[in-house]
């Protein structure tokens, strides 16, 4: 890969892309664009594709409370593929550190994020105050990344952008929005550095949906697959599952035998989802499932008031439906008013949900059980071996979901450390990630290969096995991004 010689000629103007994260890793994805940099330090227009936070292993998560390499107040915009927290959840600390440009995303991308980033902060509070009343942090006081406050004051950055609309930021520099198919509002970003007609094209996928090799998959909500016929010079793209393929059968006789067999052993199914997309998909495949007799009709809680938000959220953007969503609700209507499917917004209505004895199916957040509601139904219910832990969302490795799904003995929760008898069992078919040979059906759309692939947004087995297979496979140049590294575009 080309890198930048530290010898240039003084003067000398040069576009570059620096990856400011998810390279190395999956998360805190950002990627900033620099039209000009030259040896007096003089910058031109500075733009952050997405603005995520770091999750996962203790040595990237230390990585959210660093300043930005550029300081903040000198970036002068960001584009935001979509509203989940590793693409858009150091949008609240940016703006307190002194950002104050716009921030471009779909409209309900945006609608998405104004529950996602207020809920952030409101979690990383309540862990702030938990660790100053034990005592348990080596910070004295321990303070939260951002506020629930601040993270409100930063939708006030927001700016909406359609699909398919050209949007110029400077003479020099412009980008549209296609389908990326992952979640709802999620996109992909041509990026265009140059006068008009003359213009080079790079593009930032973001983060990929299912491509759909065979008929839909049951129980997506939103469409699938990114739009194809591409032609950038550069391809800036995820590699999240660059070595694994996924189950491409029909997940719900598995979804039904294991809530079946839990609920015969009198226990209760606790799944802990993402409240964005995850969620919705899997009330969506319970409510089907209850409504043929394929499971038995027990209580369903769906504890997560960011969910709660997100399923109105998402019953305002049918046009992104697929058609058996559309066809679920025009049968059965909201998921907040369904018979037997029960919400808990307050604190008051997720505690009762611990003193429930009789055998139950609760989705709680977060997906990765990082924080959030779903510790308290763990602590109570992994001690049991009649209760099912049912995963349906990649595990960061580090995090408490990866730990416990990989059939560790016992995982910490609040300090304490809680033994893991009950079941434990994943479901890969759910991810909203395109798997190794999804990438390559989609790549294989594009009208002319890249003069230059950069992996990122995967662990490094991952995108080392991607580049290999994209190199062997289809001949191109692929390289895999690094922390901090800067690519000279020209």
């Amino acid at each position: 890969m080309v890198r930048f010689n530290k010898f240039r000629p003084p003067g000398k103007i040069v576009a570059y892309l620096q990856f400011l994260g998810a390279a190395g890793t999956v998360t805190g994805s950002k990627h900033l664009i620099n039209t000009r940099d030259n040896a007096s330090g003089k910058q031109g227009l500075q733009v952050l594709i997405d603005c995520g936070m770091f999750q996962g292993a203790k040595e990237w998560r230390l990585r959210n409370w660093e300043d930005t390499p550029v300081p903040a107040h000198e970036i002068d915009a960001v584009i935001l593929t979509h509203a989940h927290l590793d693409h858009c959840g150091w949008i609240p600390r940016l703006a307190k550190e002194g950002f104050k440009g716009p921030i471009y995303a779909t409209q309900s991308t945006i609608d998405l994020c104004s529950v996602i980033l207020p809920d952030s902060g409101h979690l990383q509070e309540e862990e702030a105050r938990f660790h100053n009343q034990k005592k348990s942090s080596k910070h004295h006081p321990a303070l939260p990344l951002y506020t629930l406050q601040e993270a409100e004051d930063s939708m006030g950055l927001f700016s909406p952008v359609p699909f398919g609309d050209m949007k110029r930021l400077s003479p020099e520099l412009s980008f549209r929005f296609v389908h990326a198919g992952h979640i709802l509002g999620s996109c992909m970003v041509e990026l265009f550095l140059g006068p008009e007609r003359n213009a080079r094209k790079f593009l930032f996928t973001g983060d990929i949906g299912r491509v759909p090799l065979l008929p839909s998959a049951p129980g997506r909500v939103v469409r699938a697959g990114p739009d194809g016929n591409e032609d950038p010079e550069i391809l800036v793209m995820e590699s999240t599952y660059g070595n694994r393929v996924h189950p491409h059968d029909d997940v719900r006789p598995h979804m039904a035998r294991i809530i079946t067999d839990t609920v015969r052993r009198g226990g209760s199914v606790v799944v802990p989802a993402f409240a964005v997309e995850r969620t919705q998909k899997f009330l969506f495949l319970l409510k089907e499932l209850m409504e043929s007799n394929q499971i038995p009709r027990v209580p369903v809680f769906s504890d997560s008031p960011m969910a709660i938000k997100a399923v109105e959220i998402f019953m305002k953007y049918s046009e992104e439906f697929t058609d058996a969503t559309r066809e679920l609700v025009r049968k059965y209507g909201s998921p907040i008013n369904w018979e037997g499917f029960h919400f808990a917004p307050k604190q008051e209505d997720s505690k009762k949900i611990n003193e429930v004895r009789y055998p139950c199916i609760i989705v709680s957040s977060s997906g990765m059980v990082t924080g959030g509601r779903i510790l308290h139904h763990l602590l109570l219910r992994l001690p049991d071996p009649r209760n099912q832990v049912l995963f349906i969302g990649f595990q960061a490795p580090g995090t408490r979901g990866e730990i416990i799904k990989n059939a560790a003995k016992s995982v910490r929760i609040f300090s304490e450390e809680v033994p893991i008898r009950a079941q434990v069992a994943a479901l890969e078919q759910f991810s909203d990630h395109a798997d190794t040979e999804e990438l390559l059906f989609w790549l294989r759309t594009f009208k002319k290969k890249p003069k230059n692939t950069l992996l990122v947004h995967g662990e490094p087995e991952a995108t080392s096995q991607l580049q290999q297979t994209i190199s062997s496979q289809l001949g191109w140049t692929v390289n895999i991004a690094h922390w901090l590294e800067k690519v000279p575009l020209g």
